[in-house]
């Protein structure tokens, strides 16, 4: 991937519009004309609900219900967080019932084992996660709204169940039961959604990698989980071109000598060619043969789906969620969180192996039509995203933070050839949200919309910290804790803090905390990633700040701090005033102090066409880190580049590229097929060998 310098060229940038972007934070911003304004102070309100809208929501349906059926009424929503982890039993009860969740057995008791790791929820109900979809049915809409580089097509209620129940027939007939995983290498198309809910239905594992990767990143994973099955496309579509992923998959399967049936769901080359794949069987003659849905009433922990970590050094962390918990998960956070209602179009940006996706997916639990968007957002041109959020009537937009950051970087203005009548709400996620991407927004989609920035991650399959319906949008903060998630900043010494930087902790269980990891039999790799700083407290690896008012602001992974002469701060400090600068598209900093080194912090800055990284630029980067962010943290050097290494999920690689500038082996860094530009890393290799020369 290269840097866009051109119109023709920006659709070649297509991955930074889709995930990743940098920090919150004040300062200056600039406008469409390129000039200079001062920007709101992190924490101004920039929109808050109406009454109305507040009295609308879920969230206030469910406080109602509470006055109704359990007395209580609280005054606000950070009271009613407070409740639901200091009575953590007595809030995820309230959540089943209201949502009239359907098992055998008993809800009771909600929690028979409290530690962390290993807390048991629920232990005497069983549940299907599929069974709860589809007490969503209606004719009155569709649902799933699909969209690819080819078209738009609908997909009913009752087509969606037809299809689920036929192949769930034809799974089984296959001899695929419960506990059995269930891979799949696809688009973001209908067919991957018939698929995991067919495999749900019956209990089968499912685990999914996105058409974009490349085969060793695919078999890092599912070598992990062996699979007795594998759906898979021959071919997709992707800026306008057609990708040929045949020989990728006949790698997997002689690579995957586990997989018994391949079912292929076929590709726009599909036509034009046959496919020889061993064991091979059509999609469509995989659901030809009706079948009534029949779904299998599971343990609350029975496994739904294995997803991964980034894994770009070594094997990807391989996550287990149960059936329960993300049904009790999403349906609270879909709901509560964001708001969604019977009815709602849902439309998140990202692709089938991003933990965005699954979250997507249970929108569909709460009544909600699910909105696909498969292909390059910026294809066949920048305004294709925003024409089809308005033409298909999306309520809520997710997206990566860099999407809305290249947007506004590239002056585009949605609301000029749109009108988002439906559009309720924007998610920002991936990474935080600088306050001038929040500005434009406001300013060029549309002024009444709730704008906001969450954080979660593919561990949780939800959110920490996200929003609420009921609170205002504040500038550059994320508006709250999501109910249930008992989450505090820690200080070194482990303890909670307010308005002061610490690590994201977890103190108290949550339901959609990782099972165990697959091949993790002693559960070592599991303590290592999460219990090991604050025995029996969970830390996330993320730098946050709680205000007293209950908002937050992330400041980047606390495992790439940037530690200057003793003075700690987050990358994404940084982030947030070098790409307030018009000149600067995006940006990554490392910090190269190593076991007595000499301290020597290195930034490298992505430039907007037509610009140059002379010593003018880089006194005005300077200045600007100095009186904007710290004195103590001014990079020793500047470097421009084409691209920063990012993760297939958009992540900045800043470990991996501060690993490499220390010396360590470019493969052992970082595998190719785990990045989204694997050539970006071309720049840091030649640099390694100046700073490590032998």
């Amino acid at each position: 991937m290269t840097v866009s310098t051109s119109g023709c060229n920006r659709a070649r940038a297509a991955l930074r519009w889709c995930v990743g972007g940098p920090a919150d934070g004040p300062g200056e911003r600039a406008d469409n004309r390129g000039v200079t304004s001062t920007s709101p102070s992190e924490g101004a309100v920039l929109w808050a609900p109406s009454a109305d809208r507040v009295a609308a929501s879920r969230l206030a349906d469910y406080q109602r219900w509470l006055q109704a059926h359990r007395g209580l009424e609280l005054s606000a929503y950070e009271k009613y967080w407070q409740w639901s982890v200091d009575e953590l039993d007595t809030f995820w009860r309230t959540v089943w019932d209201f949502f009239d969740v359907q098992a055998d057995g008993s809800p009771e008791p909600v929690l028979g084992t409290r530690q962390m790791p290993g807390a048991k929820w629920f232990p005497n109900a069983r549940l299907n996660y599929a069974e709860h979809v589809f007490r969503n049915a209606t004719g009155d809409r569709p649902a799933i709204v699909a969209r690819d580089e080819t078209g738009v097509r609908e997909v009913s209620w009752r087509t969606l169940e037809d299809q689920v129940g036929a192949l769930a027939a034809t799974l089984r007939s296959l001899g695929i039961q419960a506990g059995d995983r269930v891979a799949a290498y696809l688009p973001n198309h209908p067919e991957t959604v018939v698929a995991f809910l067919a495999c749900a239905s019956i209990g089968a594992i499912w685990s999914s990698c996105a058409t974009d990767m490349g085969p060793s990143v695919v078999l890092d994973r599912l070598k992990q989980i062996e699979p007795r099955l594998l759906l898979a496309s021959d071919s997709y579509r992707y800026n306008g071109k057609t990708h040929d992923r045949e020989a990728v998959v006949t790698e997997l399967l002689r690579e995957l000598p586990g997989v018994q049936h391949v079912v292929h769901v076929p590709g726009p080359l599909a036509a034009s060619r046959p496919v020889t794949w061993r064991d091979r069987l059509p999609w469509q003659d995989a659901i030809a043969r009706p079948a009534a849905l029949r779904c299998e009433r599971l343990p609350f922990d029975h496994p739904l789906w294995i997803v991964y970590s980034s894994g770009t050094t070594g094997l990807p962390k391989a996550m287990v969620h149960g059936h329960g918990g993300i049904v009790l998960t999403h349906l609270k956070t879909m709901a509560f969180q964001h708001d969604v209602r019977p009815g709602d179009r849902m439309m998140f940006l990202g692709s089938t192996g991003w933990i965005v996706w699954n979250l997507q997916v249970g929108a569909l639990l709460v009544g909600a039509t699910v909105v696909l968007y498969d292909g390059n957002p910026a294809w066949p041109d920048t305004q294709a995203l925003w024409r089809f959020v308005d033409q298909q009537g999306v309520t809520l937009l997710g997206c990566g933070a860099a999407y809305l950051i290249n947007c506004m970087k590239e002056g585009l203005r949605p609301r000029e050839f749109a009108r988002f009548d439906q559009l309720r709400a924007i998610n920002s996620t991936g990474s935080p949200l600088p306050i001038e991407a929040y500005l434009w927004v406001y300013d060029a989609v549309k002024p009444d919309l709730w704008l906001a920035s969450i954080s979660g991650g593919t561990d949780i399959a939800s959110g920490f910290v996200a929003c609420a319906p009921s609170l205002p949008v504040t500038a550059g903060e994320i508006q709250c804790r999501e109910l249930g998630v008992a989450a505090y900043a820690f200080n070194e010494a482990g303890q909670p803090v307010v308005d002061e930087v610490g690590e994201l902790v977890v103190t108290q269980p949550m339901p959609s905390m990782p099972l165990f990891f697959w091949n993790d039999p002693e559960g070592r790799r599991y303590r290592e990633s999460y219990f090991e700083t604050f025995p029996g407290v969970w830390r996330h690896g993320d730098w946050i700040r709680f205000t007293e008012r209950g908002t937050a602001v992330i400041y980047g992974r606390s495992d790439s701090t940037i530690n200057r002469f003793g003075i700690r701060m987050g990358t994404a400090e940084i982030y947030r005033v070098v790409e307030e600068l018009p000149e600067v598209r995006d940006s990554l900093v490392v910090d190269l102090e190593y076991l007595g080194r000499p301290s020597f912090l290195a930034l490298f800055v992505v430039l907007q066409p037509g610009h140059a990284l002379d010593d003018a630029l880089k006194k005005k980067i300077f200045d600007r880190i100095r009186t904007k962010a710290s004195a103590r943290h001014v990079p020793d050097e500047a470097y421009a580049i084409a691209e920063v290494p990012r993760t297939l999920t958009g992540k900045k690689m800043e470990v991996p590229v501060r690993k490499l500038l220390l010396g360590a082996a470019p493969d052992k860094v970082a595998s190719p097929d785990a990045m989204a530009n694997p050539a970006s890393l071309a720049f840091f290799v030649d640099l390694a060998r100046e700073l490590n020369p032998s």
